[in-house]
């Protein structure tokens, strides 16, 4: 059986990131949950530097992202990943509270897979992360490596 890639979790509202880590804990998916709290840290993690320099894990099953982020955005680190050649196959979902048209617009324009609005209800939200977490995890066959990659 191929090692379990982890599920990289950005977000830097502790509320939402307590949340997120519960719905996913209650779907019973054995991936490890990475959780950074800000876009840089982020692309660290995607590119091993810094902190993450040593980690061993594989490439993330689905990278979570938070829309408004310190340090750098969610639309940046998107842009990063969608156009790094060995990251772009890398699902993203953005998951934020902007409910702006033009955060949808650009999201979709630099390759997002998905752009999901943070429900206002707990029992939505709890709901959505669980099935985000069973389709991207699981669900999802992702493309096959190319050969050198």
């Amino acid at each position: 059986m191929p090692d379990l890639k982890p599920i990289l979790l950005v977000e830097d509202n502790p509320k939402d990131l307590e949340l997120t880590l519960a719905a996913l804990e209650q779907s019973q998916l054995a991936n490890e949950v990475v959780i950074v709290r800000d876009g840089a840290e982020a692309l660290d993690f995607l590119y091993r530097r810094g902190a993450h320099e040593s980690r061993n894990t594989s490439d993330p099953a689905v990278v979570l992202l938070d829309l408004k982020l310190p340090k750098v955005d969610g639309l940046e680190v998107l842009e990063k990943v969608k156009s790094d050649p060995h990251l772009r196959q890398t699902p993203v979902v953005m998951l934020t509270s902007s409910r702006e048209e033009s955060d949808l617009v650009r999201s979709y324009e630099l390759g997002v897979n998905a752009f999901v609005v943070k429900p206002v209800g707990f029992r939505e939200f709890f709901d959505a992360i669980q099935d985000l977490g069973v389709f991207w995890a699981i669900l999802n066959e992702p493309p096959p490596r190319r050969h050198g990659e």
